[in-house]
């Protein structure tokens, strides 16, 4: 049988790339297009997950190629803009780093029997349930990404240019990066102890 939920996390990973390309194609035509791609690319992220849980598909492999998925999504559109000179490249290491220590740490405490979110988290502190696990953390995360992403690419199309759009876009960036540390930071120090072993 075949599992529809991780066919959407793969196609959505080779779309993105797809839509990334279209940056280095001249015109605003192609601009507006990786627009468009990037929304539905950023709204098929939860629809692997729907489909997982309505098809009854849910595994432990699905779980861990969603946040696969998701790696390779974000750091792909940190990379290619870091490329064109819209952003500066230690945007793209902060992401890479930050995200290599969080997920080795994440993927240690699995072996030990803990989740990254959820009734059994590694995080333990009531600041850190809030600042990684909380449903208001973790949708602010993908909502600043999300506008990040989309905004870098409208703040270069010729209509947008002139405007506020690339403050907007500039502004939610740099506070992903913010929140990328501010999240990053109780997973490692909760984790600090799996450093000594």
């Amino acid at each position: 049988m075949v599992n529809v939920a991780n066919l959407v996390t793969v196609a959505r990973v080779g779309l993105a790339l797809l839509t990334l390309a279209l940056l280095w194609l001249p015109g605003d035509t192609y601009r507006w297009a990786a627009f468009g791609l990037t929304a539905f690319v950023i709204y098929s992220d939860a629809l692997d997950g729907y489909l997982a849980r309505k098809l009854n598909q849910v595994s432990k492999f699905g779980g861990k190629l969603d946040i696969a998925g998701d790696r390779v999504v974000e750091m792909a559109y940190w990379i290619a803009f870091a490329c064109l000179g819209w952003i500066p490249v230690w945007i793209p290491f902060l992401f890479l780093v930050r995200g290599g220590f969080v997920d080795v740490i994440r993927a240690q405490a699995a072996e030990e029997g803990f989740t990254a979110f959820g009734a059994k988290t590694m995080m333990q502190t009531g600041w850190g349930k809030f600042l990684v696990s909380s449903n208001f953390s973790r949708f602010t995360y993908a909502v600043a990404k999300a506008a990040a992403f989309c905004l870098v690419i409208a703040a270069h199309t010729t209509g947008c240019a002139p405007t506020v759009i690339p403050q907007l876009a500039y502004f939610s960036v740099y506070f992903s990066c913010v929140f990328c540390v501010i999240r990053g930071l109780p997973v490692i120090f909760e984790g600090r102890h799996m450093i000594n072993r």
